[in-house]
């Protein structure tokens, strides 16, 4: 039924960039407003716990708290810098001519080092031509600071274009069971260009743990997604209807199949996703070394494809109304 595995690894680009299946998504670093208080010390034993259980790749932005994430993750692998990959991402609004330079240089400080392995564009910027951008990666690029380019939030039109001048090697992009919009045209694109796909999101913001009952229990944070109507949330910024019967429907039933093959909701969402075609690394969120070692049985299982199979038939009413929509959080997608 089910096997225990090690942690997996996959080469990315020129460079042999050593990935590790599951990665840490470093924004609750930041703290903040969005996260709650965030102990640095926590940050930093969370970083060390996946080190010492083969998670070698550690994401940030400086976006996140802007830029304080960075700075955490920067004195969290300040003494094992050489045996990580690090990405983190260029802002939109920094993809223009000499903007470029100076966010990379920006990140390279917060972050104490002197080269980024995995530079990602965040969000295209439609009104910045990609050459410009591609002009100015490649030169950071040629002078070692950048090792290998990926993008986010990416669509197959933005990454046909920006192909044209940059060697992608990865797009982040949020992809779980319940959020399936990748797999209409997105995913097949990725897989024909040899794009590795970063996964964000990988449990639905918790709502594929199965810790929430019903739409009165979910956080405004994660209710403001296009899975719940406008009303759940003053956050949302969406006005499609939501499809929260449905949703709660497939959570129970998706806890039962659990229960009857004895593994956690959590575990069965990751490793369904971990074997699905295309995907290089999945991005798990754990603030402390405590959640890092509840996150360590999720990504140790493979299970039969029947079972899989039977779990993700739970959640096709789900993918039928997202459609081929990825954007989670706007009716009128942000992706092209």
């Amino acid at each position: 039924m089910f096997y225990i595995l090690s942690m997996e690894y996959t080469l990315i680009g020129k460079n042999d960039l050593k990935i590790s299946k599951f990665a840490l998504g470093t924004w609750p670093f930041a703290g903040g407003e969005l996260w709650g208080n965030q102990e640095d010390s926590d940050s930093i034993a969370a970083v060390n716990e996946c080190f010492e259980n083969g998670i070698n790749f550690f994401d940030t932005a400086p976006g996140y708290g802007e830029g304080r994430s960075e700075e955490v993750l920067g004195k969290a692998i300040k003494n094992i810098r050489n045996s990580v990959v690090i990405g983190t991402k260029i802002p939109p609004a920094d993809l223009g001519k000499g903007d470029v330079t100076l966010s990379v240089e920006a990140s390279l400080k917060r972050l104490e080092t002197d080269y980024i392995d995995l530079m990602q564009i965040h969000w295209p910027n439609h009104d910045i031509p990609f050459d410009e951008t591609a002009y100015e990666i490649e030169s950071l690029i040629n002078s070692g600071k950048i090792k290998e380019i990926g993008v986010s939030n990416f669509g197959v039109i933005d990454m046909s274009e920006i192909l044209e001048h940059s060697n992608i090697v990865t797009n982040q992009l949020p992809y779980n069971a319940f959020w399936r919009a990748i797999e209409h045209e997105i995913k097949p694109y990725c897989i024909e260009k040899n794009i590795g796909i970063i996964c964000y999101s990988t449990l639905a913001q918790g709502l594929l743990t199965g810790r929430f009952n019903d739409v009165s229990e979910v956080p405004e944070g994660v209710s403001r997604s296009r899975l719940f109507s406008k009303s759940t949330s003053s956050l949302c910024r969406h006005n499609d209807t939501g499809c929260e019967d449905d949703l709660f429907e497939a959570i129970k039933n998706i806890k039962k199949f659990s229960n009857e093959i004895n593994l956690e909701p959590a575990t069965i969402a990751t490793t369904w996703l971990k074997k699905q075609s295309g995907v290089l690394s999945l991005l798990i969120g754990a603030r402390n070394k405590n959640e890092v070692q509840l996150n360590i049985n999720a990504f140790d299982y493979d299970v039969d494809d029947s079972i899989l199979n039977e779990y993700i038939s739970l959640t096709n009413k789900i993918k039928n109304h997202i459609g081929k929509n990825p954007d989670m959080w706007n009716a009128v997608s942000e992706y092209r």
